[in-house]
């Protein structure tokens, strides 16, 4: 700082390089920075010395689950008597961003246990249930994933065929769901099917029940540090008290899809600046014709792009969260944001390594791992497609989809 108090050229520059370079830090209170930094340093201490080996391998490090707990990564929005963090929609954003920066998988981990399992245990099961799982979620002992996606309905979940049948004092659970994160190690599904109606409803079915298995997908090219699987019913009991008792139709799901999709677009920003921080650090020490390529106007464009579309994203999602912490966040423009940032995030990876020359698809760098896991990340949630007809169909009032 002058003495006037102003702040130095060189002062501007090293704020910026920490990638605010619209001050939005002004616009974050003090929990908001704290939950930042905390979640930032487990990246760095526990994810980021580990994490290419694991992808390398394509191998989850299942030892995370319970640290995620333990530092509040699951439900960071729910109400703490129910395993959550108490904490507001923005801090659950900036969490997401942080694990996001070690990893899109780790981020998967944890966003699918709070926002996917949790909270419609939260929202939708009984107040007996909600005691029963919610805070051995919240706190890591138990795993949960989350079953909508089949083997044949994607894009089109209403057009599931996983049932349940009544059977006096409990149901009886027939299908298949696809690409589960965290199924193979889970100790319960929050599982929706079609009930003998043809309403979809949502209930709870633990791991190790009779007819229940969870077979891992292999052979995955993204998200290799994150495990996936599939969920498969044969004639499953399903106690009656497991079934959520107020939600019929595809409005429970697709409300925590909403929960979820707010994460990810926070989470991509993430990937997002661990790929420009890299690609700036390096364009700085890689010397070419006797100067850094920092130096090249070609460098300095993609440089320039690259924390502009960052900016914009992060002025995005803050707006997104300043109306999330009101209630007025709506699902389309959730469905923006989801789809805007993951984006952006995609093509920061693909330039950031480009900046990184040859060096760029090996794995002492991060950008090509940042950029195969979010090809995986512009699909799930709703696909980049979907997402821009749900735009489409919300500015219109057309519905694309019929």
């Amino acid at each position: 700082m002058e003495s006037n108090g102003t702040i130095t050229k060189a002062a501007k520059t090293d704020r910026y390089q920490h990638h605010d370079y619209y001050i939005i830090d002004e616009l974050l209170t003090e929990e908001h920075l704290l939950a930042r930094d905390a979640v930032r340093a487990w990246v760095k201490q526990e994810v980021s010395p580990v994490i290419e080996q694991y992808t390398e391998k394509a191998e989850c490090p299942k030892h995370l689950f319970k640290q995620l707990g333990e530092i509040g990564a699951y439900g960071p929005s729910l109400p703490t008597e129910y395993g959550g963090g108490g904490m507001d929609e923005i801090a659950y954003g900036i969490i997401m961003q942080e694990l996001e920066r070690g990893d899109s998988g780790i981020r998967s981990m944890a966003s699918v246990q709070g926002s996917l399992v949790m909270y419609p245990i939260y929202r939708y099961a009984s107040e007996e249930q909600k005691k029963k799982y919610l805070p051995k979620l919240g706190s890591g002992e138990f795993i949960g994933c989350f079953g909508l996606t089949e083997p044949d309905h994607g894009s089109n979940p209403g057009g599931m065929i996983t049932n349940i049948r009544d059977n006096g004092d409990h149901y009886i659970l027939n299908g298949a769901k696809m690409w589960i994160t965290n199924s193979p190690v889970a100790d319960l599904a929050v599982v929706w099917a079609k009930d003998e109606e043809g309403k979809i409803r949502g209930m709870v079915v633990e791991s190790g029940t009779p007819g229940f298995s969870a077979p891992e997908i292999h052979g995955k090219w993204s998200l290799r540090a994150s495990i996936t699987g599939e969920l498969v019913f044969e004639d499953v009991k399903v106690p009656k008290e497991n079934v959520f008792p107020d939600v019929r139709g595809l409005k429970g799901p697709l409300s925590c899809l909403s929960k979820a999709r707010y994460g990810i677009a926070w989470g991509a920003i993430g990937a997002a600046l661990d790929c420009y921080d890299s690609a700036l650090n390096y364009s700085k020490e890689r010397i070419q014709f006797d100067k850094p390529i920092a130096q090249f106007q070609l460098t300095q464009k993609k440089l320039a792009e690259m924390i502009t579309e960052i900016t914009k994203a992060q002025l995005l999602a803050w707006r997104l969260g300043t109306l999330a912490n009101k209630g007025e966040a709506s699902p389309a423009q959730i469905s923006m944001a989801k789809r805007n940032n993951v984006h952006m995030a995609l093509e920061v990876a693909r330039e950031a390594r480009q900046i990184h020359g040859g060096m760029g698809i090996t794995n002492e760098y991060p950008c090509m791992r940042h950029m195969m896991n979010l090809e995986t990340v512009l699909t799930y949630e709703g696909t980049h497609d979907i997402h821009l007809l749900i735009t489409g169909m919300d500015v219109t009032g057309l519905n694309a989809f019929k």
